[in-house]
Parts: C-alpha cells; structure tokens; sequence
C-alpha cells in the first residue's frame, strides 16, 4: 500500500512523553482504569493462593472435586452472564458509566465474599464479582485505547493486561502475609478478600474526574466536546486547532462514516457480515483460546496441585513459590508491552509461540520423570522450567490480547467484538477449571502432551494469519482487514485535514467566483466538523493551486466564521485577503 503524503507523524509531540503537560496528566487519570486488569488479576488469584491456607480448608471443609471446580468457575459464570448487555451499556451510556456500575457491584461482591458464613454465600460473592467484572472488563480497555495519546496507546493498552500480574502479585503476597501473621486464624483468609475491595472503592469515587472517550463522543453527535477533549490532552493546551486534533478528528469522522456505509444496523450478525470482519474474529477467537489454552491454565488456578505433583508440599514453600512466579509474571509481560512497538505485533506473538512450544516440551519430560521414576533432579529442574514457559507466554499473550484485540476492531464493532472475546476467554477459562483438574487426577503428567499438541496447532495459525499493525493510528489498524483502499482512504483523510490551513495560505491563483443561488445557506457550524471535503481546483497541487471547501451539507443559523473542512475554524491570518461566497453546494476561498 503506498505511503500517504502526511501521516500521524508529522505532527505528533517529539521528544519525552513526561515532557508534555497534556501527555502527563492523560497518563495518571488512566491509571484508574488500568486499575481494572489488577482487579482482575487479584480476584483470579485469589481462590489460587486461599487453597494453600489451612485455615480457609478446614473453614469451607476442605473443598475438592466438583466444589472446588465450581468455586473456581463462578466468577467466570457470572462474568459469562454480564457478558451480552455490557456491550450495549458501554455503546450507549458511555465508557465512563459502565466502569461505574461494575466497581459498584464488584465492592459490593468484594464485602459479601470476605463476610461469607457458607461455601454458598461464598460463591455468589464471586458470582456477583465476575458480574461486575465483566462492565469493567469491557469499558476500562476501551476507554485506554480511545483515549491514549497515539504514540503511548500500544504501550498503554499492552500494559494494561499486562498490569493483571500487579493484582496477582498482591494477592498472592496478601496470602502469604495473612498466614505468616495469623496462619490458624479466620482472618487470614479473611483479610486478602477484603484487600480486594480497595481498588473497585476508588474507581466508584473517581471515574467521573476522567475525560470520555473521543470516539464515543463523536459517534454520538458530541463533536465539539471530543475536540475539547482531545486539544486539553494531545495538543498540550487547548488548542483545537491544533494539526494533531484536526488530524484525529478527521479520521475518526471518516472512519465512522466508512463504518456506516457498511453496516447501517449494527447487531451482532455484523461481527461477520464483510470478509474483514470475519478475518478479524477469526483471529480474536483464535487468540482467546490460546490465551488459555496453551498450558498457562495448569498453574493459573491449579498451582498447588501442580507443585504438588513434583514434591514440593509445605504451604510456606508452596506460597512462596506462587508469590515470586506472579512477580516473574509481571517483569516478563512488562518487557512485552513496552516492545510491541520496537519489534511489532506478529514477531512477539511468533516468539512466544516458539518458546512456550519447546519449553513446555521440556516441562513435560521433567514431570515425567519425577512421576514414573520418581527423579529429584528432575522436580528441581521443573520449576525453572515454569518460569521460563510463562516468560515466553507473557511476552505476547498477557500484553496483545487486548490490545490486539481492540487495534483491529472499527468503532462501530469494537465493544461488541470485545466482548465476544472476552466470552471465548471465559468458556476456555470455564472449561480448564472443570477439566484440568479431573485430568490431571486421572492421567497426571499424560495430560501434559495434549497440551504439547496443541500448541503446535497454535504456532501454525499465528504464522499464517496474524497481521503486523505496527505504526498506524487507531482507525488505520482497524482499516487494515477492509481492502486496501479504504486503508488508504483513512489514512490520507487526516493529513488532508490537518494541512488543509496551510494550503489554504499557500495558495496564490484565485478562484472563479461560484455560481451563487438566490436561496444560498450559510456555512455550518462548528459541531458539523465531518461533512466537508477538500478537493484542489482542476486537480492540481503545489504553487499556484486554489482549494474548494464543498460542503456535503449546510445548515442555517451559521457564519462564514464557522468554516470548518476536517478542521478548526480559519484564524484571522489565514481569512485575511480571503474572498468567501455563500452558495448552494460549495464555498470557494482564494488569497
């Protein structure tokens, strides 16, 4: 695909992202949806590190087997539950809003679990937290990856899955603590539950301090107040003006009207009504599954069954053991997020691959040999081999599941494309805590080559299908599965725009004077910022051209003040010496 003539480069901040005002400020208030992957993370690991404590055992009498499956599974039932509305709540009512509801709920499941009397109440308490969940899970991400600065937003939306292990670091050590502290008392199960209601509390009471997505805002008509937004944060000072707002605005307006075209009704049929739709849920399904799938799943939610299985058996050991792994965890998907955009997307996926491939290889055969010939060597040599494996699954998997996932998806799909992986991920979720367990107890190590299969399977598919999206903006990713000449379309929409000023000044011939109406209009206003085009007169470019601003459509009320095409309004400069003619279907300017 040719390059276009200007792209986001040209007109993005250089230097240091701490430098810039704006930068800084929209990176600390997206903290606090950042927060949501560590709620999730913590709530995921917590039932994993409560099973080591004898104290939550002999509490619950030692659940086994189908209870500990369905204690286990209910956050993931009830994140299954939430799953069909959340999409429509957050393409409606807001990002913002539906980030609210959910850290309500999760509070408020969070407070039942750590007061719980019976297994029951205990597993509604999660039920309640994989419900509220699922609103966070759906909106946080969204909310990241519409509003990130261009140059931070791989980085930011890799860290934010990435940051899932901050919440599994502090709950596996708040377990640790609590038994260190009080190991034969109630609360040490008691106190890592109700840690978990910290971060759900401080959502609820800032959300509404941070801005809304632009996007979302476009979309429903609140151009003016995307472009306020998107001036306070990118442009470092308010300026709507700015070469870099024009630039965004454009191509999110233009890509929305692309999407429009396609599909008018949006429902979920449309997820794979086009050939591009159907290449991008491909690959989110697929990446979903492998996400669980890959071997990961044994010691997500069963560690204590797997370290039991090659010797070690003391709880402080074993507690240990899970508190350094989910610190492991993070440094290893850390390292990913901040090099997707040094090595790109499909060469950390095909790296990753590759090392959970042979490494599990080698975890398989060390398990083996402590099983059937009951080889210290071998336990010892298998725990490294743990580490090594989930170094290589969080290069990519823990830090481009989502981002990956929302990078490819247009707007109009984006919430509801999300939420179809977020569903696969929970029935593969729903489905190891109910089988790998009775598996492992039937088959032990055995099970272990089933899973060696399948990630040659894996390696196969991300080879063939994964697409490199390095490099482009938001809204030239997701036109990447469309053919190539709507990428093309989306990618010149903004540099057209955001030099439309300039060439504007820099043009010298004058315009014939149009073909006036006795009925004409006057221009629109600022909120109708989209239904412009430029064209340059009888094609031509460079020295000695002149621009037509041609309206698509024009309301009354407005003043030639409010000329707008793909950009802010003109400045006295550029209006100056300027000769503007009210008419039916376009407005010629000349200097």
């Amino acid at each position: 695909m040719p390059v276009p003539e200007w792209t986001i480069v040209d007109f993005i901040h250089r230097g240091p992202w701490w430098t810039d005002r704006g930068i800084r400020h929209l990176v600390l208030y997206l903290i606090l949806p950042l927060l949501t992957a560590p709620i999730n993370g913590f709530d995921s690991s917590l039932v994993n590190g409560l099973q080591i404590l004898p104290a939550w055992q002999q509490y619950f009498n030692n659940p086994d087997g189908k209870i500990l499956g369905l204690i286990s599974a209910a956050q993931v039932i009830g994140s299954i539950v939430a799953l069909p509305i959340t999409p429509y709540i957050s393409d409606n009512i807001g990002r913002r809003p539906t980030l609210f509801i959910g850290s309500c709920i999760m509070f408020a499941g969070a407070l039942m679990q750590a007061l719980a009397t019976s297994i029951g109440v205990f597993v509604g308490a999660r039920g309640l937290i994989g419900f509220g969940l699922s609103f966070g899970l759906n909106a946080a991400p969204l909310l990241i990856t519409e509003l990130a600065y261009p140059t931070q937003r791989g980085k930011l939306t890799s860290s934010y899955n990435a940051s899932w292990y901050v919440g599994s670091i502090i709950s596996a050590w708040a377990v640790f603590g609590a038994y260190n502290g009080a190991a034969e008392s109630n609360w040490s199960w008691r106190i890592p539950t109700l840690v978990q209601a910290a971060a759900p509390l401080l959502q609820l009471l800032l959300i509404w301090f941070i801005p809304e997505s632009p996007r979302f805002l476009v979309a429903k008509g609140r151009e003016s107040e995307a472009a306020r937004i998107l001036a306070r944060f990118h442009a470092n000072g308010g300026d709507a003006r700015d070469p870099l707002v024009v630039f965004e605005m454009a191509q999110i307006r233009h890509a929305l009207k692309l999407e429009r075209q396609a599909a008018k009704d949006i429902s979920w049929s449309t997820l794979f009504a086009t050939p591009g739709n159907r290449k991008r849920m491909r690959i989110i399904i697929a990446l979903a599954v492998f996400s669980q799938w890959s071997g990961n799943g044994l010691v997500s939610y069963y560690i204590n069954l797997i370290l039991e299985g090659v010797g070690f058996t003391q709880p402080n050991t074993k507690a240990a053991i899970n508190g350094g792994l989910q610190i492991w965890n993070l440094l290893a998907a850390m390292t990913g997020a901040f090099l997707v955009d040094r090595l790109g997307r499909r060469t950390l996926f095909i790296i990753s691959n590759v090392g959970m491939l042979f490494d599990f290889v080698l975890w398989t055969v060390t398990t083996a040999l402590f099983n059937e010939f009951h080889n210290q060597s071998a336990a010892k040599a298998t725990l490294p081999f743990i580490f090594l494996f989930y170094f290589f699954y969080d290069l990519a998997y823990t830090p481009m599941l989502i981002a990956y996932t929302l990078e490819i998806l247009p707007f109009n799909i984006r919430a509801k494309g999300f939420a179809v992986m977020n569903f696969v991920v929970s029935l593969t979720l729903a489905f190891n805590q109910f089988v790998n367990p009775w598996a492992l107890d039937a088959i032990h190590w055995k099970y272990y080559l089933v899973y060696c299969g399948w990630l040659v399977l894996e390696l196969a598919f991300v080879a063939a299908y994964i697409v490199e999206t390095r490099g482009r903006t938001l809204e030239e990713t997701a036109a990447l599965f469309d053919g190539e000449q709507p990428s093309q379309d989306v990618a010149a929409a903004g540099g057209d725009a955001a030099t439309a000023p300039a060439r504007i000044r820099s043009a010298t011939a004058p315009v014939p004077r149009p073909r006036a109406s006795g009925d004409s209009k006057v221009l629109p206003p600022e909120d109708a910022l989209g239904q412009y085009d430029v064209r340059y007169a009888e094609g031509e470019k460079g020295a000695g051209a002149s621009l037509e601003l041609h309206a698509l459509s024009v309301h009354a009320g407005s003043s030639a003040e409010d000329i707008s095409v793909h950009c802010a309004p003109l400045d006295a400069e550029a209006r100056d010496g300027r000769r503007l003619y009210r008419i039916d279907e376009g407005v010629g300017a000349a200097v």
